[in-house]
């Protein structure tokens, strides 16, 4: 069935949108374009992809908006939610945590959350740049809309947003009159949720905003050694902001937000029997139950212990001055810092046979001024962006039941300095030609120390265990710089219809490998260099039908070279850490996404997503071996599922004296890699999701009531995993563990609003 529903809809969608391209200046010039009858039309979105207010349908790139309306609808508690609805696209839950991120678009991403490693896709609260992604699965409270931007955005947005980028934007405060919010959740596993959100305008120029959110819900699972909650929720999040507007022409915003995430230590789940350096049992006895894996993938027997901490937090101000009618002026200056103690126990069992205690601490300054232009033909934005960074961090690795351990530890400093420029004119009436680059550079300062000891934990974790081997004790520097460049041209086949056609670039920032070990591989010291990535797209966007359709559509073909790999090689009681430009690849894919009107009452939205990336070039150095090798022909693209397909109602009738909405969503993922190289204990089979809302609101929109069902078919499902088998080295005890997706959960939520 694969293989005929495969080609069949590839064929459909590709067929669709040559079809609305050839028809657009015939067909629907022949009716005018009616109005908008939601907000979630194309036609009348407005985002903010280019760094000034359009309209989606306007915009030459790829992009999926989700209002605050449309996510409450379907029950998303934070952003990985949206791995469900927007196209090509994975957001996850990192390994070990409830608030690191995982984030892949069409195929690029970076899903190894160490510190000093640059992340793929690009993530913005309010237009500040988030660094790191500890502290990244924002909970979805006090938002306006989620952009979520497909492709190279180098331009606009930068170094690290060779993916693309996702904009959390939140709610504006309200300047004539006091607002409050109460939202209250119970739901399975215990889950006990409030959130209160709360406006008061001093004058007419002034206001003052509150939003504080309060997480917990008890563990999907146990850990069946310590008997704490496992999979378990505890995070408070808070953000406070001002707004003042002395003139029409003037505004500030300053804002401050916090979030703790206390949840217990995620260690996953062990796919593998334990097993000895000889291949057998690694416990015996009493202890023997604990070579067996967990029933309930959800459980485990990790014995590191439970406690876990990530603290982050920022504080901007956002300066706006209307200079005239067509030129403002935008300044954007933050600070944002993070903290995090935590345990990933590789083995999964009571032994110290793989365990890792870590600690991470993050800081980074910004500042951005830009200028934006808007005139008849003319618009344009123009700007310089600073960024002050330094990333630290420290680990150990137990081996051989705490026999013996490595510490590794080191920071990164980032100085980053930008300008760039986009402009867009206007040809005709119909055509508009947008073009702009940008100049990045990058000056990085990488200090990395390994090094062996007797006993565990290291020094630095509290032990006395001595030191046996310096492995790594180096500082180096590296500088790089590149100019990132988009050019397109757009075409109105009608005022609701719009085609374009586009070409991008993007690069990723080199650095250091904090892993780095001079023993076993080094050129380590030298670094590894920038990943770029060239995308060429089409396009076609707008509403058709009378507005019965309103439609995105894209055909997309890229070229990724100098690829940054991460390997981590067991060699004998270490593990050798690799982060090589080894590869060159090709991605072409399409997508498919809009709402369909059926009725008055009655919407469907859907969101398809193909995705072909293949490796042309992955030249590997093999550290048992000493030698390079070609694995272009054997390695897949990790994290990169070829089909995502989201499909969902929305029934909205009158009901009760109040309104009723009803929104039930299936989602597609097809198979998936968790690494390059394939491996049946971990790659994750194809899987359908299928999830239920259903609110009611009462006369005056003063009260809300929501009943919502996620995973309602207890789907088992894997998000991430680590692979350390004792095929490839004896002494870690055949650690191969996963992690999992939620499983069926129902929540039942009361909203009060003033």
């Amino acid at each position: 069935m694969k293989q005929t529903f495969k080609p069949l809809l590839m064929a459909s969608v590709a067929s669709l949108g040559t079809l609305l391209a050839a028809a657009a200046p015939q067909a629907f010039a022949q009716t005018a374009p009616q109005p908008a009858a939601s907000s979630d039309e194309v036609t009348d979105v407005v985002v903010t992809a280019r760094r000034r207010a359009e309209t989606l349908k306007d915009v030459p790139i790829a992009v999926s908006t989700f209002s605050s309306a449309k996510l409450d609808q379907t029950g998303a508690q934070d952003i990985t939610a949206l791995q469900q609805q927007a196209p090509n696209m994975t957001l996850q839950v990192a390994r070990g945590s409830n608030s690191t991120l995982i984030a892949f678009i069409r195929g690029v991403g970076q899903q190894d959350p160490l510190w000093g490693f640059e992340p793929g896709v690009g993530l913005y609260v309010d237009d500040v740049y988030v660094a790191r992604p500890q502290g990244a699965v924002l909970d979805i409270y006090d938002v306006q809309r989620v952009e979520v931007l497909r492709g190279p955005q180098g331009t606009l947005y930068g170094r690290n947003t060779i993916g693309g980028a996702i904009k959390y934007v939140t709610k504006p405060l309200d300047m004539t009159s006091p607002t409050f919010m109460a939202r209250g959740s119970l739901g399975s596993y215990n889950q006990r949720d409030l959130v209160l959100t709360g406006s008061v305008p001093l004058s007419d120029q002034f206001a003052v905003g509150a939003a504080i959110a309060k997480y917990n819900r008890d563990g999907f699972g146990k850990n069946l050694f310590t008997g704490a909650e496992h999979y378990n929720k505890d995070v408070t999040a808070v953000r406070l902001s001002a707004e003042y507007n002395p003139t029409d022409k003037l505004s500030f915003r300053l804002a401050y937000d916090r979030t703790q995430d206390d949840s217990n230590a995620r260690h996953g789940h062990r796919e593998t029997p334990a097993l000895n350096s000889l291949g057998g049992p690694l416990y015996t006895g009493a202890q023997a139950a604990w070579n067996t894996p967990p029933a309930d993938p959800y459980d485990t027997y990790a014995g590191l212990g439970d406690k876990n901490k990530v603290e982050t937090d920022g504080v901007s101000l956002t300066a706006e001055y209307k200079v005239s009618d067509k030129l403002t002026f935008k300044s954007i200056s933050a600070v944002r810092s993070g903290e995090t103690a935590t345990k990933i126990d590789f083995d999964n069992t009571p032994g110290g046979f793989m365990d890792v205690p870590a600690k991470y601490e993050d800081t980074q300054a910004t500042q951005e001024f830009q200028f934006t232009y808007g005139g008849e033909r003319w618009s344009w934005v123009a700007g310089v962006f600073y960024l002050n960074s330094t990333a630290a961090g420290a680990f150990d690795t137990t081996i051989l039941g705490n026999l013996a351990t490595t510490l590794t530890q080191g920071k990164v400093r980032t100085n980053s300095v930008a300008a760039f420029a986009d402009f867009n004119y206007k040809l005709t009436d119909k055509w508009s030609l947008s073009f702009g680059g940008r100049y990045t550079k990058d000056n990085k300062r990488g200090t990395v120390y390994r090094a062996n000891y007797a006993g565990a934990p290291s020094p630095v974790f509290g032990g006395a265990g001595a030191r046996t081997l310096l492995r790594s004790d180096y500082t180096n520097d590296k500088s790089f710089d590149k100019f990132t460049p988009r050019v397109s041209l757009s075409y109105a086949f009608t005022p609701a219809l719009t085609g374009y056609a586009a070409v991008s670039e993007g690069f990723k920032s080199g650095g250091f490998d904090m892993r780095g070990d001079v023993i076993l591989t080094p050129s380590t010291v030298n670094g590894y260099n920038p990943e770029t990535v060239l995308s060429k797209e089409i396009g076609l966007k707008g509403t058709t039908f009378d507005g019965l359709l309103n439609f995105t559509f894209a055909v997309f073909d890229s070229k990724y070279d100098d690829m940054q790999i991460t390997r981590q090689t067991p060699v004998g009681a270490t593990v050798a850490s690799q982060v090589e430009n080894a590869g060159k690849a090709s991605i072409r894919g399409a997508e498919f996404e809009g709402t369909l009107r059926f009725s008055d009452k009655l919407t469907g939205n859907f969101a398809l997503g193909y995705t072909d990336a293949k490796f042309d070039e992955f030249i590997s150095y093999n550290v048992l071996t000493a030698s390079y090798v070609n694995l272009a022909g054997v390695y897949k693209f990790q994290m990169t599922p070829e089909w995502t397909n989201n499909f969902g109602l929305t029934y909205k009738t009158d009901a009760f004296g109040g309104s009723l909405v009803v929104s039930p969503q299936a989602s597609y993922r097809s198979d998936m890699q968790m690494f390059e190289a394939a491996n049946a204990a971990l790659d994750q089979k194809a899987y359908w999701l299928y999830d239920m809302g259903v609110t009611w609101t009462a006369p005056g929109a003063k009260y809300k009531v929501g009943l919502y069902g996620r995973n309602l078919s207890d789907e088992r499902y894997r998000t991430g995993g680590y692979n350390f088998p004792s095929s490839v080295s004896p002494l870690f005890g055949n650690s191969v563990s996963a992690f999992y997706g939620a499983p069926r959960t129902v929540t039942l939520t009361l909203e009060y609003r003033y």
